[in-house]
């Protein structure tokens, strides 16, 4: 019998193992027919009686049919043993390949976002594969030792793999942020109220982001500062305001994933005349980024993101301004559940006594703020936006109403800023005398809005960046800037 190599012991024609199989039970069964038939003429020519040769007949019979059952057996015994030894058989090897294809595409995402976006960022990717922000390599010092062989040193690169867990959080907030803004630069229009814009762009933020809690979310209010209100303006609840054809809105808004969060800003004109301050302010913003790295000294950067802005001029009206950098504004690092890490990044030229440098390792918010007016910014208008202080410690609360806003605080936001619509949003009411007690003991910080003097224009630009032991990542980098 032909070696069958571990194909099942089946009569199939389609293998040559079953063909062998097939041919040597039949070649038993004709044999032992033959043998059968022989002795059952035998008795005829003895003529012997007729009982007798009857039992003769079946007893043969009866022995015949035990060896073919034996033999059988015996094939069948050494078909199994044969099973175990060989190699597989190509169908074997067909099934098998199919079952681990099988498998794979069950790992493979083949989902798409929908229009409004509504599918989570981590329903839409394979996890560790979200998308990749834009790298750059740190700029070279003139003795050509700074960031020398940081790409392909082996050292740095497993450093580099050890914080995969802080980049992939990053890369997920940072793509739940870029779907958001690309969405809503199609939705707003002018006549809107800031309000709606507000709350069609944190609504599907919270889905993109598949908002959990203090694990995912939104890291801070979303702010719509327009014209000559630079910084911090989102609008309370029963806000008016309308979004106008001539107005200039700087949209910003972050998201974060176990409290690695991303902070990331753009300017939104309907008229072309403010493109110019639009331009200024965006190349301000990247001339930051390119000049950052390890061991650079922040002041260098104001120095840099300043010359560049004030190189440019608008027209408006007729009349042309320079474009300023809002010297009282900064850019900052970025720590876990922390939106201001401790680091100030100036986007002025400061004095010899600033001498704080970027270390590796490190995340900053790169933003920089134009104006057509002073450069300079104050507190102005209702309120908006709170934030609870990282550092605080214990203090005692006397009101009822005070410590069970504080429990909600620290349950939905923790260190995170919030604003009253949220706190609305909560079902919270008449909480009013109970935020400003938290704000004057010094557990809460208010954050007003910051506006230039009346009647003129300010732009925003702002991107997050991871200063990685290799490279920096800009990793809220998109198609639109």
């Amino acid at each position: 019998m032909a070696d069958v190599k571990t194909a099942p012991c089946e009569y199939k024609e389609s293998t040559k193992e079953s063909k062998d199989f097939q041919a040597e039970l039949e070649t038993i069964i004709e044999n032992d027919n033959g043998k059968t038939s022989e002795k059952k003429k035998k008795p005829k020519k003895g003529k012997k009686k007729q009982g007798n040769g009857s039992e003769e007949v079946n007893g043969e019979e009866n022995l015949a049919s035990e060896n073919i059952v034996n033999e059988i057996i015996e094939i069948n015994a050494r078909c199994t043993v044969n099973m175990g030894q060989g190699d597989e058989s190509p169908e074997a090897d067909v099934k098998k390949k199919k079952r681990r294809n099988k498998k794979k595409k069950a790992n493979n995402v083949s989902k798409q976002q929908t229009v409004p976006p509504s599918v989570p960022i981590v329903d839409l990717f394979n996890p560790g594969e979200y998308p990749e922000g834009e790298v750059l390599e740190y700029p070279i010092d003139q003795d050509d030792r700074t960031a020398k062989n940081r790409m392909t040193d082996e050292e740095k690169k497993m450093l580099d793999r050890s914080h995969s867990h802080l980049y992939e959080d990053l890369r997920l907030a940072a793509e739940a942020h870029r779907q958001t803004r690309q969405y809503m630069k199609t939705v707003i229009k002018p006549g809107m109220t800031m309000l709606e814009i507000c709350e069609e762009l944190e609504n599907t933020a919270r889905k993109l982001i598949k908002e959990n809690g203090l694990e995912a979310g939104l890291a801070f209010p979303t702010g719509c500062s327009l014209n000559h209100c630079a910084a911090h303006y989102t609008p309370n609840t029963g806000d008016t305001t309308v979004l106008h054809y001539d107005d200039v809105c700087k949209i910003d808004f972050g998201t974060h994933v176990n409290g690695h969060l991303v902070d990331c800003a753009f300017t939104l004109t309907f008229n072309p005349k403010y493109d110019q301050l639009l331009l200024a302010v965006k190349e301000a913003t990247n001339a930051g980024i390119r000049a950052s790295g390890i061991d650079v000294r922040l002041r260098d950067l104001g120095e840099e993101i300043q010359e560049v802005m004030e190189s440019y001029e608008v027209e408006l009206d007729g009349k042309t301004y320079q474009v300023k950098p809002i010297r009282n504004l900064n850019g900052h690092s970025v720590g876990q559940y922390r939106i201001h890490g401790g680091k100030s990044v100036p986007i002025v030229k400061v004095g010899e006594e600033f001498k704080k440098r970027m270390k590796e390792g490190e995340v900053y918010a790169i933003e920089t703020f134009g104006s057509t007016g002073k450069g300079l910014v104050h507190d102005e208008m209702e309120v908006s936006h709170y934030m609870k202080d990282f550092k605080v410690g214990h203090i005692p609360l006397r009101s009822a109403k005070s410590f069970q806003l504080l429990n909600v605080i620290n349950q939905n936001f923790g260190t995170l800023a919030f604003c009253r619509r949220w706190l609305d949003r909560l079902d919270q009411t008449k909480y009013q005398m109970a935020l400003k007690n938290l704000c004057d003991v010094g557990i809460i910080d208010p954050y007003p809005p910051l506006c230039d003097r009346m009647g003129c224009y300010t732009a925003q630009f702002e991107h997050t960046i991871i200063l990685r032991p290799t490279c920096k990542e800009v990793v809220t980098r998109g198609d639109d800037y």
